[in-house]
């Protein structure tokens, strides 16, 4: 994927405006995780050094289409000015000729950031209009936004269509580590695949069967697979209506030559709750009245020779409902065989971070995907808007 590079542009005095992701928790008015606004300082940093004038747009929360005092910016603002060494100012409006004016006055290496974009219903939209009057603040677009790319809206993907747009540099190397995942990774790759549903990831596993040499099935979604092939599941989480889905899944890994493994024994619980009673149990199945919580102590050891042997991992999924710790245990064991590995090893999905996290093992992951949905409908092989629009244009 050939993306013409941000850093051989000259952006001395220009206006550079950049969609990042500051889609943060905040709680009391605060920003109580500013993993997202650090993970964009380097594209900040570059453009700062190119003397651009720099606009950053974000969404965060779920607004109803206009303003609301709980999804504003100021919070993010609040954390950005500590750590960035530059003039940061704040807009309370997103367009219009107030703001346009603020974009102009802007020094070369200052920073503006703009209020809640969502709190146009035109930026979902996608809105004509609503771009032009976006595009009006600068003269050069920059999407650092990975998370977002999977979403057509104004501020992802029509104002692309409308300056010069490039990728920041965090949403190349997203684009770069993923690409190269599915186009020449070195084997054996192992993919590790959990959570709670099979519909939500039957298209990443269909795809990724077609790229890898062991298929690891975790979470939830196991027991539709277990269920499929008879193996009783008590009353374990099952998605009937992909049970033949998952049968013919199982089948054609087997043609394929692809190792698809799902779990030989269970840690299972007599309801969901983190004081349930618990047992472990085998392959023969999970007992009636019970349900499937974890991956037992059999199929962790399957799982971790295989991890041990990879020269390439992805990760996209908890083993278990591992936010309860009495069922974290497969999840945490996995996400430290995969930081004791000497292979590239990608991992990606809100859940699958939280775990390495938990574990205390982040640092010594290659890669963490910042994209969520993003990264999902990247592997499934799908086209995302957000990237399409960077792509050089013919007769360009």
């Amino acid at each position: 994927m050939k993306l013409p590079l941000l850093e051989e542009q000259n952006l001395k005095g220009k206006r550079v405006f950049v969609r990042v992701d500051f889609n943060v928790p905040v709680e009391n008015g605060k920003a109580t995780d500013k993993t997202r606004i650090e993970k964009t300082l380097p594209t900040l940093e570059l453009l700062i050094s190119k003397g651009a004038k720099i606009i950053l747009g974000s969404h965060l929360g779920r607004p109803k289409g206009g303003p609301e005092a709980k999804y504003s910016m100021k919070p993010v603002f609040d954390v950005l000015t500590t750590l960035v060494k530059t003039k940061v100012s704040f807009s309370d409006s997103v367009i219009g000729a107030n703001v346009v004016k603020m974009s102009n006055e802007l020094g070369e290496g200052e920073i503006l950031l703009l209020e809640n974009l969502r709190f146009h219903k035109e930026e979902e939209e996608n809105e004509a209009g609503f771009c032009k009057e976006l595009a009006k603040l600068a003269d050069v677009y920059v999407n650092d936004a990975f998370g977002t790319a999977h979403r057509a809206h104004a501020s992802t993907e029509g104002v692309a269509h409308l300056l010069p747009a490039f990728a920041g540099l965090l949403m190349r190397k997203e684009i770069e580590v993923l690409s190269g995942l599915l186009a020449r990774p070195e084997r054996p790759f192992v993919a590790i695949v959990g959570g709670s549903k099979v519909s939500s990831k039957f298209a990443i596993l269909k795809n990724l069967l077609e790229k890898v040499d062991h298929l690891l099935i975790g979470g939830g979604m196991a027991y539709t697979f277990l269920k499929s092939r008879a193996v009783p599941v008590g009353k374990s989480l099952v998605e009937p209506d992909f049970e033949s889905q998952a049968f013919q899944l199982i089948d054609r890994a087997g043609i394929q030559g692809v190792d698809l493994q799902i779990p030989v024994d269970h840690i299972i619980a007599d309801h969901f709750d983190p004081n349930a009673k618990t047992k472990s149990v085998d392959k023969m199945g999970i007992l009636d009245g019970w349900m499937g919580m974890d991956i037992g102590p059999k199929t962790i050891d399957n799982y971790i020779k295989a991890i041990k042997e990879a020269k390439t991992i992805l990760w996209n999924g908890p083993m278990g409902v591992f936010e309860m710790d009495k069922f974290s245990k497969g999840t945490i064991e996995i996400a430290k065989a995969i930081s004791k590995s000497k292979a590239k090893t990608v991992v990606g999905g809100g859940d699958s971070i939280a775990a390495v996290n938990k574990a205390g093992v982040a640092d010594k992951i290659t890669h963490i995907s910042t994209g969520g949905g993003a990264s999902l409908e990247f592997l499934e092989g799908r086209t995302l808007p957000g990237v399409e629009c960077l792509l050089p244009k013919e007769g360009k």
